[in-house]
């Protein structure tokens, strides 16, 4: 990480927290001007650091009270492209990741109930090229710093 510094990982995670935090609140945080923070925020962008401002949602508001992570198992000649599709693809599925080893990827779901998350992976199944699938249903969540 050339050229990112505490401050930086500081207003980092400050973001990551609250993505519409003020830089005057940063800037007393961390005891740097708020014109001082706007540079150091506007560098961590353009060079890629951060990436994006997001939302955090709470799904059960939105009457999806389900979270599953699916394991994906593919036929050996199964491109990593086709694998990602699923993110695109159906609506209900928040993330794939692929990864090393068995499995072949994770998959990010979130539905209405217990028949919607059914619904969700029969049609991965039926997607093309999954051989096998394993599904764990969230029971809470918590996200710790990683800064």
């Amino acid at each position: 990480m050339a050229g990112v510094d505490d401050i930086d990982l500081r207003l980092v995670e400050f973001l990551r927290l609250d993505g519409r935090r003020s830089y005057a609140d940063m800037a007393a945080e961390v005891g740097l001007s708020l014109p001082a923070v706007k540079r150091r925020v506007d560098r961590l962008q353009t060079t890629g650091v951060i990436t994006g401002f997001t939302a955090q949602i709470d799904y059960t508001k939105l009457g999806w009270n389900i979270e599953a992570f699916t394991e994906l198992r593919y036929t050996g000649r199964t491109r990593p492209p086709d694998i990602e599709r699923l993110a695109r693809d159906l609506p209900e599925v928040q993330a794939v990741y692929l990864i090393a080893g068995d499995p072949d990827a994770l998959c990010h779901i979130r539905a209405r109930d217990v028949t919607h998350l059914r619904q969700v992976i029969d049609a991965i199944r039926v997607s093309g090229g999954v051989v096998g699938t394993k599904t764990f249903i969230t029971l809470g969540s918590s996200t710790e710093a990683v800064v």
